[in-house]
């Protein structure tokens, strides 16, 4: 039987899950799983460089391989790939690998990346044509969530079924330099990159007042202004990774609209509001029952979602800021 077959114990596994990093986050479970299935095993992670810090210190990953996703870029990088990955090749000699990217760039990664015997697993949703570069796909036409679709291709690498209690194995982070307070506070992640998913700056302003004397911090992205205001400390677009990872850990209570910080956040604590534009919180709201979202002018717990007897009006920012109150 070669290495790489069903019913053998693998020797080393290789992740290829490089974004975003929400994504990311959404498969540090797997990885748990994975490392109780084959506590001998190699796992291997690779990831694109901006979202490496997420693994810092994971206990279930023996290796980060980063991925310099910018430095491939334009005809000049289509030249740089290739020694790129004749050194990965040599560097990782997986006998299974998992991609969870399910994109032609992840699934061609996969087939630099394998040798006589390994198993190549994807799945069933994968697209641009990365089914064809795998061996076996699993099935995950049942699954609504983008964590239960990680959690079906793991299970299917043999990792047996998903626990009752996921592993979210994020790092300490950094607090930011010179943090000017002690005092608890709560953290609003306001804007998104995603096109009509963000909250506008009058409405920040308005639900910051509304919040007042509570402290609240600003992070994220920031390619609009936010006016000073007396309860805010302003810290959009100058924290790093690591320092985001600190706030979210550190903070009172989170409210965010929907994007990677908010995934964090709900790897982290269940005290996080998501505010959702558009997009379905049943496929990327937060994974934690407890949590709750504003859509629609209506607040929820995630269980909840589907029991509109259980959804309260909250038509205006100003409001939800009220029912923040009550939480904290």
């Amino acid at each position: 039987m070669n290495r790489g077959e069903v019913g053998q114990t693998p020797r080393e596994i290789l992740i290829v899950k490089p974004s975003s990093l929400g994504d990311v986050v959404h498969t540090l479970p797997c990885a748990a799983l994975l490392r109780g299935a084959f506590p001998g095993a190699t796992i291997r992670w690779l990831v694109n460089t901006e979202w490496a810090p997420l693994l810092a210190g994971n206990p279930h990953v023996d290796d980060v391989i980063e991925f310099p996703r910018r430095d491939f870029r334009g005809i000049g990088g289509a030249l740089r790939i290739a020694p790129w990955a004749r050194a990965l090749r040599e560097r990782v000699q997986p006998d299974l690998i998992l991609d969870y990217q399910g994109l032609l760039r992840s699934a061609f990664i996969a087939k630099l990346c394998r040798g006589e015997g390994t198993r190549v697993l994807g799945l069933s949703d994968a697209r641009e044509g990365a089914r064809f570069f795998y061996d076996e796909t699993t099935d995950v036409s049942g699954c609504t969530h983008a964590v239960d679709r990680y959690l079906a291709l793991t299970c299917m690498g043999g990792a047996g079924g998903p626990p009752a209690t996921l592993e979210w194995p994020l790092p300490v982070g950094e607090c930011p330099h010179e943090f000017p307070f002690t005092e608890p506070f709560i953290v609003l992640h306001p804007f998104a990159r995603g096109a009509g998913k963000s909250l506008t700056p009058e409405q920040v302003a308005q639900f910051c007042r509304a919040l007042a004397p509570h402290r609240i911090v600003l992070a994220g992205r920031a390619d609009l202004v936010v006016p000073e205001i007396e309860n805010v400390t302003n810290l959009l677009g100058r924290t790093t990774l690591p320092e985001l990872i600190w706030l979210l850990r550190a903070a009172r209570y989170t409210v965010s609209v929907d994007s990677g910080p908010m995934h964090i956040a709900a790897a982290l604590t269940s005290r996080l509001i998501s505010i959702h534009t558009w997009s379905d919180p049943a496929k990327v709201g937060p994974y934690r029952d407890e949590a709750w979202v504003w859509k629609g002018g209506r607040l929820f717990q995630q269980r909840d979602r589907e029991n509109t007897a259980a959804h309260r009006e909250v038509a205006k920012i100003d409001l939800l800021a009220e029912f923040l109150k009550t939480q904290i």
